[in-house]
């Protein structure tokens, strides 16, 4: 009974969450040590992904961060389908977990049907070129994970690429699943 309630639930799951699934739960990761959140926050562009449902067909894929009026940070996520050409944009709101100088976050988005705090975990970033982020939530005995690297630019250099790439190994964290993100042919003010 036990596994066919799993067999059920896990596309579910997958689906409202849009990670990848993974046997075993999250690993533990450090984060960015005395995590400076005024420096974070502006425009990053997306590099690249693991793939995620939400993001399905997405392209010149933006987030902005900026404080909302109690402290709280207002996140802003943009992208335009490669299919249809039509623009949309999901707000959601990040609270520090732990500590105020850790660099993980708890994000959600009130818009969606099914309303969850999901974890942002930035595992490293210069704050001017780069920044590889994690997401992981446990279900059971299994768990989805998410990743990102975002860019300042919407090209970025190789350098910046090949720093993000050393923290992706540094962590053990598997570049198999990253789906690059088409930044090509984006309008100038978006």
């Amino acid at each position: 009974m036990f596994l066919k309630s799993l067999v059920f639930l896990f596309p579910v799951i997958k689906t409202i969450t849009g990670q990848v699934p993974f046997l075993g739960p999250c690993p533990e990761y450090k984060t960015v040590q005395n995590f400076d959140l005024n420096k974070y926050l502006g425009k990053w562009f997306e590099a690249e992904r693991y793939f995620a449902v939400f993001e399905f067909g997405g392209k010149c894929v933006t987030a902005d961060y900026n404080y909302d009026n109690n402290g709280a940070v207002n996140i802003i996520n943009q992208q335009i389908s490669a299919l249809t050409g039509i623009r949309s944009t999901i707000e959601g709101l990040g609270n520090h977990v732990g500590r105020s100088d850790e660099a993980r976050l708890s994000v959600s988005f009130p818009s969606l049907p099914v309303n969850f705090d999901a974890p942002y975990w930035v595992l490293d970033t210069d704050y001017d070129n780069y920044s590889v982020v994690w997401s992981c939530s446990n279900f059971g005995i299994f768990s989805t994970r998410n990743a990102w690297i975002l860019t300042r630019s919407r090209t970025p250099s190789l350098k910046t690429m090949e720093k993000a790439y050393s923290i992706l190994d540094k962590f053990s964290i598997s570049r198999a699943y990253f789906i690059r993100t088409d930044q090509k042919n984006c309008p100038r003010r978006y």
